[in-house]
């Protein structure tokens, strides 16, 4: 295991040949459709959102589509996986439906969280949630990992089926105490945690520069807690697989947790009420170059796996299970105010 030097910074070295050998045309080629189903989800449920039809917040996953899309690839959707208010993504990577997350953002009675939870969290069987709380999500996973560590020492409890508790958190996280406090104790266990800091630059509107003492997150953190720290190229779908991988066989064979850090840049304001004053046009053009999406199509071009007319059939797919689900969302029944309280537990 090497590093890649790209600016400044050391990304998790890979073979990109390699890569595309292992993971072969056809799941290359589903990856792709699943970052592309991101895109136009995010796309039209913000235009949604500008049209009235979806309240509360929203926050979108532009721009960072191929870090979720690679871990689930490499880990599979059974693991437990918890993540912030930016859960749109890891949903629909984990079998969500487009029909039931966008009746969701409608509030609308079939939603994924019968149209209770809005745009901030979305539920799987194995996704516990979009976190509203700022490094909320961060205990949740490490008791996951205990949960799933717990059952490895006494197998008759019940049937083990996870390996790890992947847990993604944004940069502005990493100031929060629960954050330190989850990963001391997840050291002292030996819990198989891999924590992923989705650092896209910006807390709201304040540069991580500005808001985080070091440089490197991963690497200069992890050994205060004596575990250990990688960085990976968020933008570039084929670097964030051969990372996960890698740390997904680590985690799995020393049981202890590891913590990494994916450099992306979002596109969009924090939420859809954010114009993102705080970066300039030329800033934010310059980011766009590196587009996940077109990144992977030239790699995969390159390797002849794929043509511009294909891809803007796959696009155009994406895009109509999207409008359809717009429509679907529209049509459907709003909640009986009368089942407000059902399913409160608290006294």
């Amino acid at each position: 295991m090497g590093k890649e030097k790209k600016e400044d910074v050391l990304f998790f070295a890979h073979d990109l040949e390699k890569v595309v050998k292992q993971l072969g045309k056809e799941k290359l080629i589903e990856s792709l459709k699943k970052m592309l189903l991101i895109r136009n989800f995010e796309i039209r449920a913000e235009s949604a959102y500008l049209q009235g039809k979806v309240g509360g917040f929203f926050h979108s996953y532009i721009g960072q589509e191929a870090i979720q899309t690679s871990a689930v690839q490499v880990m599979g959707v059974k693991q437990w996986w918890i993540t912030s208010y930016r859960c749109h993504a890891l949903a629909l990577l984990l079998g969500a439906t487009p029909n039931e997350l966008m009746a969701e953002l409608y509030g609308r009675a079939n939603g994924n969280a019968l149209g209770r939870g809005g745009s901030m969290h979305f539920f799987t069987e194995n996704l516990l949630g979009g976190f509203g709380i700022v490094g909320g999500q961060v205990p949740i996973a490490t008791g996951a990992a205990f949960a799933i560590d717990y059952k490895k020492k006494f197998p008759k409890i019940d049937v083990h089926s996870k390996d790890v508790a992947v847990c993604f958190l944004g940069d502005g996280a990493v100031a929060q105490g629960a954050f330190h406090e989850s990963l001391n104790l997840a050291s002292l266990w030996n819990l198989p945690c891999v924590y992923v800091v989705e650092n896209n630059e910006w807390g709201m509107g304040t540069h991580v520069n500005r808001a985080i003492s070091v440089r490197g997150i991963a690497e200069s953190k992890a050994p205060g807690y004596g575990m250990k720290g990688y960085t990976f190229d968020g933008m570039d779908f084929f670097n964030c697989f051969a990372g996960f991988q890698h740390v997904f066989e680590e985690v799995k064979r020393s049981s202890r947790p590891v913590l990494v850090e994916v450099l992306t840049e979002r596109f969009k304001g924090h939420s859809v009420s954010d114009p993102g004053l705080y970066r300039s046009k030329e800033d934010l053009s310059k980011c766009m170059e590196r587009d996940p999406l077109n990144i992977m199509v030239k790699i995969l071009t390159s390797f002849k796996m794929l043509k511009e007319e294909e891809y803007k059939q796959l696009d155009n797919e994406q895009k109509e299970i999207v409008l359809a689900a717009m429509k679907y969302a529209d049509e459907s029944p709003w909640p009986d105010p009368i089942t407000l309280e059902e399913d409160v537990f608290a006294p």
